[in-house]
């Protein structure tokens, strides 16, 4: 029981004591905080009772409150501010600000081309084999084509060790769920793609976090933490614009890291967004081990982020197990956005249309760069850029609320950092997804302005 009454006592959220359901408590209280978030009792920045308060209140255990919160926070319906609280989050602002948090690639560049391709698709009367349950791994014309898109980028893989994902997103998902077991550990940079720390949670794939610098993942980290967890699994890896940092490693870096990782004995799954064909002596990862390494070619996201289709060049070791995951997540890429694709490519369109968002980032980066003269350097065709925001980290739900208020959306660095506590704080901005440059003038204008950044 608790020990002082509750019943005149200040509480910012009551909830029912008497909730109905037989599951776990801990899922009733979320699921109490959902509805009444939904239903507007608790609006956006609402401060909720302390945990240890909460749980008096309703004579439950503490840590039930924990969790009840931890999964309204996993879904992103509150956050926590260190030494604060906890709080309610603010929903999406729909279209009322301008969306710098989504990496677009400037989606009206090459959209006719797109159309084009889909129709030629369409035109050749092979629907009975793009909307069916065959050719699990791609097509034919799909897998050729990915072969030649692999091999753009310095990647050879032969039709037998190419296939085809319902997206980069997709490939990471299936790495996950057939090169590691429950527990084991993979290494990552200390700020790395959102999406990947939430789909180590589905799996159960702890992620840790290498230290790097300027070139990204320092070689001597990633083998101390090899040394340290026997556990340890593999590493991912994005030589080229690593997102969110914007670093591209040199081929020094990358013949170090690929050096550890032969060395350790574990597995690479390399996440390569590359725009612009390597030129001179510039080589991937996989060209360096690719009997451990699974390249994904993430610069079909810069193509048409919409087409979950993507290539992706297996491994000597797991390539079966990648291709079962595959088929028992997704059962197959999407044959349409597949063909698609394979379209643009064999047509020569897409490095087309590569080319000319290219030089539609150059002159966004230009833009970018006259506002914020002291943000991070990046490569001029980067499609997002970082702007640091030193003393916020632990704040990013509140920094993005300020920033939505503002009207635009960013994303801040506490999305992307893997160790908790992180003192670097920075904001990413995308520069791809407004129509027009004066539209994202104005967008990072009003940005500058709400985060008194200089």
């Amino acid at each position: 029981m608790p020990v002082n009454s509750f019943d005149d006592h200040p509480l910012s959220w009551r909830p029912r004591r008497d909730a109905p359901g037989g599951g776990p408590v801990y899922l009733a209280l979320a699921a109490q905080l959902a509805d009444d978030i939904a239903a507007g009792l608790l609006p956006p920045g609402a401060k909720l009772p302390p945990q240890r308060e909460l749980a008096d209140y309703l004579d439950i255990d503490f840590t039930t409150v924990t969790r009840a919160y931890g999964v309204c926070r996993e879904r992103g319906l509150i956050y926590g501010v260190t030494g604060r609280g906890t709080f309610v989050a603010s929903p999406d602002a729909g279209g009322e600000a301008v969306d710098c948090s989504v990496v677009q690639g400037f989606p009206a560049t090459g959209a006719d081309e797109i159309v084009a391709a889909a129709k030629s698709v369409l035109s050749r009367g092979t629907a009975e084999r793009i909307f069916s349950y065959c050719d699990r791994d791609g097509a034919a014309r799909p897998l050729a084509a990915g072969v030649a898109w692999l091999g753009r980028n310095g990647v050879e893989a032969a039709a037998g060790r190419t296939a085809v994902f319902p997206g980069a997103q997709g490939a990471i998902s299936a790495a996950l769920m057939s090169l590691f077991r429950v527990g084991d550990a993979l290494a990552t940079d200390e700020f790395t793609y959102s999406n990947l720390i939430r789909l180590a949670r589905l799996a159960h794939v702890r992620l840790v976090p290498v230290a790097s610098d300027g070139g990204g993942m320092r070689p001597d980290a990633l083998a101390d933490a090899a040394a340290a967890d026997k556990r340890l699994r593999g590493v991912y890896l994005m030589p080229n614009c690593a997102n969110p940092t914007t670093i591209t490693m040199s081929e020094r870096r990358k013949d170090e890291l690929a050096d550890v990782v032969r060395g350790a004995g574990i597995s690479l799954i390399e996440d390569d967004s590359r725009i612009v064909p390597p030129k001179g002596r510039e080589r991937t990862l996989h060209s360096r081990i690719p009997g451990r390494c699974l390249y994904i070619a993430g610069s079909t996201r810069a193509l048409a982020p919409g087409l979950r289709a993507t290539w992706a060049a297996l491994p000597e070791e797991g390539a079966g197990r990648i291709l079962d995951a595959l088929h028992h997540l997704a059962i197959k890429a999407g044959a349409l956005d597949a063909e698609i694709l394979a379209e643009l490519v064999l047509s020569g369109r897409a490095e087309a249309m590569l080319s000319a968002k290219a030089k539609c980032a150059r002159a966004a980066n230009a833009v970018f760069e006259k506002v914020f003269p002291n943000a991070f350097a990046a490569a001029p065709t980067a499609f997002f850029r970082m702007v640091p925001l030193p003393g916020t980290a632990g704040t990013g739900p509140e920094i993005e609320r300020r920033c939505i208020e503002a009207g635009v959306k960013v994303c801040h660095s506490d999305r992307f950092s893997v160790r908790a506590g992180n003192p670097r704080s920075f904001i990413r901005v995308s520069v791809s997804s407004t129509p027009d440059l004066q539209s994202l003038r104005r967008a990072l204008n009003a940005l500058r302005a709400q985060t008194k950044l200089q």
